[in-house]
């Protein structure tokens, strides 16, 4: 694999690297290209190439639209599946910000931080079934304040609470790094994870489907679309970081929600 100018690598280098990734899944460094500094920080902020997200949510949006979902839309009507969306009424602020932040925080951000399984994970599980009410985007906010200030370096001392009750919450919040002999367990078990994480994030999008009397080794076709997104965006979160994967969560998201937005005021005239 070799980075062009500026060290990034080529758009189909990275192609490459991820159907070899799928091969293997396994811990990974960084992909090359990418700025020196603290991981914590890091993997929620670096910078990104945003014309090699873009490339990545148009392959994505390309194959879906010309393959996986016609194969979707026809096994949704020879099993008398009918989608739930309503092209007049998309929640859009759910699609472009709320999903891409929670959806990516309980399927992928532990692919690279199991230590925090037991306090990011349940957290986002219970904010996602919520949906974005204004009481539960208090409560992201509150959760990725304190998750941020251990990626940038914030000592608890430094809080402007002192209190011991809020150092425990900091604390249990942040988790606790797992032992080296913990680690090579989980690692060895990654691919279990990775394809576990994908099929779970494809089995939630079935949710958008009102199945009626659909048989269930159906089911996993009318998710296609969902499952190949579901492991570029892990694939990323590991070599890339949870932010990457957040933003081109939320491009893939806002391409055709954006389209039908303009389709609908352009032909129809529907408030929006």
């Amino acid at each position: 694999m070799k980075p062009v100018a500026g060290g990034q690598m080529r758009f189909r280098d990275e192609l490459k690297d991820f159907f070899h990734f799928l091969r293997n899944p396994r811990s990974a460094r960084r992909l090359p290209g990418r700025v020196q500094g603290d991981g914590w920080y890091l993997d929620w902020f670096a910078p990104l190439p945003w014309k090699r997200m873009l490339q990545w949510a148009g392959m994505l949006w390309l194959i879906n639209a010309l393959v996986l979902g016609p194969i979707a839309v026809s096994v949704a009507g020879a099993g008398g599946a009918q989608h739930r969306l309503d092209p007049t009424n998309i929640p859009w602020v759910q699609a472009i910000i709320w999903a891409p932040i929670v959806e990516e925080l309980v399927f992928r951000f532990v692919l690279r931080r199991p230590s925090q399984w037991l306090t990011v994970v349940p957290l986002a599980v219970f904010l996602m079934f919520q949906g974005p009410s204004w009481a539960m985007q208090a409560l992201l906010a509150l959760g990725l304040a304190i998750w941020i200030s251990r990626y940038t370096g914030m000592s608890r001392t430094a809080l402007p609470v002192d209190s011991s009750w809020w150092r425990k919450l900091l604390g249990a919040l942040q988790g606790r790094a797992w032992r080296f002999s913990s680690m090579r367990r989980y690692w060895r078990w990654f691919p279990w994870v990775f394809y576990g994480a994908t099929l779970a994030f494809g089995a939630l999008h079935l949710y958008n489907f009102q199945l009626n009397s659909m048989s269930w080794f159906l089911l996993p076709m009318l998710v296609l679309p969902q499952c190949l997104t579901g492991l570029v965006l892990a694939w990323l979160r590991v070599r890339r970081g949870i932010g990457a994967s957040i933003v081109l969560h939320a491009i893939f998201n806002g391409g055709p929600v954006l389209l039908i937005i303009g389709l609908l005021k352009l032909f129809d005239g529907i408030p929006v």
